[in-house]
């Protein structure tokens, strides 16, 4: 009789126990047991001095904050070139790039020449990529044509500020060999500029860019015009651009405004990223810029009737149902 009551207490006690595993985790996961995995996504920038590395990791923040399920992380890299590269080999999971250089990408054209990029798709416009070109405000050179025989900083390898500076010096009759070109970021452009190691620095960022308007402080600069008919003739060979005039007072002493030519910055993601997170991504980024532009200012461009102007390359499903909501169209 005692053993069997002693059996009974036992299975009543077993019973007890799992009635109170059952019910404890109040419809959540099991205590002890982990949270359900975030997506994580790389996020292939630019270099730290330059407009998208900071602008992505505003971007990743509000990404984290609002997109369920997903975790963003910023990496710096060379920038546009290098940002499709990794993108096609699933290396990277978005990035930004400007759009010539894009086009150029899934076409197999230019850096890309029989090597086209297929494996990206396009997100959206970010903001305009503005062509600044700074040099000493007492210095010879006057105009693009007066850099032949100059130290010049072009921009980072497989950046497209590289890619663009060598489109606009062949409009002017200059190459690389009538200069010396200094494959250099944003960042240590100025430096050597501020210690008068070059005499000129080519940069595609926003306006204002952090980088020029440090080197503003410390040395008086100009900003050479890109206008007449070589403008023309870059527009003309690459319709990306178009003419943009830089604001007067943007930088310190630039008293004047300054004409100039703008590309686009877009968003690309890699063809293959499931639809869901895309539309999620692309839903936050533009009904979430003045949050975004709390923390980077560059955000502010971004504008949901000008999100496909300027894409030349497929976009993806996750952000076409989007616009499709929105009725958003090229």
């Amino acid at each position: 009789m005692k053993v069997k009551k002693l059996i009974g207490l036992s299975v009543l006690f077993v019973f007890v126990l799992l009635l109170a595993a059952g019910c404890g985790g109040g419809g959540g996961a099991k205590q002890g047991e982990p949270a359900a995995k975030k997506k994580e996504l790389l996020f292939a920038t630019g270099g730290t001095a330059g407009t998208y590395y900071p602008l992505g990791g505003a971007m990743a923040q509000i990404w984290n904050e609002k997109v369920p399920g997903v975790h963003v992380t910023v990496q710096s890299t060379g920038a546009s070139v290098e940002n499709m590269r990794l993108l096609n080999t699933g290396k990277a999971d978005l990035g930004l790039a400007m759009n010539n250089v894009a086009d150029d990408a899934y076409n197999g054209r230019g850096e890309f020449k029989d090597q086209p990029v297929k494996n990206v798709k396009a997100v959206g416009v970010v903001y305009p990529e503005v062509v600044q070109v700074f040099v000493a405000a007492d210095s010879n050179i006057k105009t693009i044509a007066d850099l032949k025989g100059k130290k010049v900083a072009v921009g980072p390898t497989g950046s497209g500020t590289e890619y663009t500076t060598r489109k606009i010096l062949e409009a002017y009759g200059i190459t690389y060999k009538d200069i010396t070109p200094i494959y250099a970021t944003f960042a240590d452009a100025v430096d050597q500029f501020k210690d008068k190691h070059i005499d000129a620095a080519f940069n595609v960022l926003t306006v204002p860019a952090a980088s020029i308007q440090d080197v503003a402080t410390m040395r008086k600069i100009r900003l050479l015009e890109i206008t007449g008919v070589e403008a023309a003739k870059i527009v003309k060979e690459i319709p990306f651009f178009s003419p943009y005039e830089i604001p007067a007072n943007s930088y310190p002493g630039q008293d004047q405004p300054v004409k100039t030519l703008t590309l686009s910055a877009n968003l690309y993601v890699r063809a293959d990223l499931d639809d869901e997170t895309v539309y999620n991504l692309c839903k936050v980024m533009y009904e979430n810029k003045d949050d975004i532009a709390k923390n980077n200012a560059t955000a502010k461009h971004l504008n949901l009737q000008r999100a496909l102007s300027g894409v030349t390359t497929p976009v993806h499903p996750g952000a076409e149902k989007y616009y499709k909501e929105k009725g958003i169209s090229r």
